[in-house]
């Protein structure tokens, strides 16, 4: 599968904002997104005119890089959120933001997406009881995530959760920090979920 290799925080400087790809440097005084606030390469600090498809583009990928979701995965999500009833662009979001690995991020499970998806790949979390390695799992109301018994004296997990702990869990989950467990109260609605996301450029982008 394809994949981005280069340097995370490149992509945040791009998309003009912390796409918190690096975990607690995000969080610091160090996340190049506050050292250099401008574009990367050698024109970046270049500031031109962008037009609406060029603002709703760079909408697009700001999601799907918060996400860490494929363009091929990303427009299937798309043409599933607007088969559903309701407003779109809030389905669209719903659906990423009950993935599996985005929930285990949520609750700390790791400091990053692309760390808890790892957590996620190598069998450290169960739902509902069961393990479950796919990062791409949706989860629904109801659904009890755990960390593996296995898994339960990992420093990183312990440390992601207590810093996770800190921040603030979103409403619509309900944990338990000391038994590593959680439970999805409800699915989350929009005033629950990135209010810095701008999904209605991506439902305008893909309506052309």
């Amino acid at each position: 599968m394809a994949k981005y290799t280069g340097p995370s925080c490149r992509l945040c400087r791009r998309e003009g904002g912390k796409l918190f790809l690096k975990g607690e440097k995000c969080f610091s005084d160090k996340c190049p997104v506050v050292v250099r606030a401008y574009a990367p390469g050698q024109h970046g600090q270049r500031r031109g005119r962008v037009s609406d498809y060029g603002s709703q583009l760079r909408e697009k990928q700001k999601i799907r890089r918060v996400y860490g979701i494929l363009e091929g995965q990303f427009r299937r999500y798309f043409a599933a959120a607007a088969q559903k009833k309701g407003v779109t662009g809030e389905s669209l979001l719903r659906f990423l933001e009950l993935r599996l690995d985005n929930v285990a991020y949520r609750l700390g499970f790791g400091s990053s997406r692309a760390e808890a998806r790892q957590v996620v790949r190598h069998g450290h979390v169960t739902v509902n009881g069961r393990r479950v390695n796919i990062p791409s799992y949706q989860l629904r109301a109801g659904d009890v995530l755990a960390v593996a018994e296995g898994a339960k004296n990992h420093n990183r997990i312990i440390a992601g959760v207590e810093a996770a702990a800190s921040r603030g869990y979103p409403d619509w989950l309900a944990v338990d920090t000391k038994a590593l467990t959680a439970t999805i109260k409800a699915v989350p609605v929009r005033d629950e979920m990135p209010l810095d996301l701008n999904e209605q450029m991506v439902v305008e982008l893909y309506s052309k």
